[in-house]
């Protein structure tokens, strides 16, 4: 008889330097991580999870946004607009263009002015966020904000992370 069995990788951190990563009105300025090559894991799923801290004296009524983007082709190949595969800030083209790479994964409402309060979010799932019932061959994050303040200055006051996921046929 043969079973379906979902396993779970180790988690591991993606590279998403959003310490001191400035405000932006408009959206379009953030802060791209590294990109996922998934040839070689083929994982079905992945499942971010992580915590990002505003600075100080944040704006109410702002917002943190996570998104997700997904490639068949490596980005180091083929970006998508100024997006490249490699952990670095990055500014869009426009809001047009941003909506045809990115899929919004969260958006956290910053509800208070208060200094270095920290945003947790996850589980969320890379391939519900794409709209695809499994992961591209490659895949990243982007953040940006618009809170007024720059992001709280402290790396270890931001992570981002994702547990691969994969459906195993067991036979019993």
């Amino acid at each position: 008889m043969n079973v379906i069995v979902t396993q779970y990788a180790a988690s591991v951190d993606l590279t998403l330097a959003s310490e001191s990563l400035a405000t932006s009105s408009t959206l379009l300025v953030g802060i791209e991580s590294n990109q996922v090559d998934n040839t070689t894991t083929r994982y079905d799923d992945a499942i971010l999870n992580g915590f990002v801290t505003v600075g100080t004296t944040p704006t109410t009524n702002t917002k943190i946004v996570l998104y997700a983007w997904g490639s068949l082709v490596s980005l180091a190949t083929i970006g998508k607009d100024t997006l490249d595969g490699t952990a670095s800030a990055e500014t869009l083209t426009n809001a047009e263009v941003a909506r045809g790479i990115l899929k919004p994964l969260v958006v956290l409402d910053v509800v208070a002015t208060t200094t270095d309060i920290r945003y947790n979010y996850g589980p969320l799932s890379i391939a519900a966020a794409l709209g695809l019932d499994r992961l591209p061959p490659f895949w990243g994050v982007f953040m940006t904000h618009n809170t007024v303040a720059a992001l709280n200055a402290t790396a270890g006051n931001h992570k981002c992370s994702y547990v691969g996921i994969k459906d195993e046929i067991v036979t019993s």
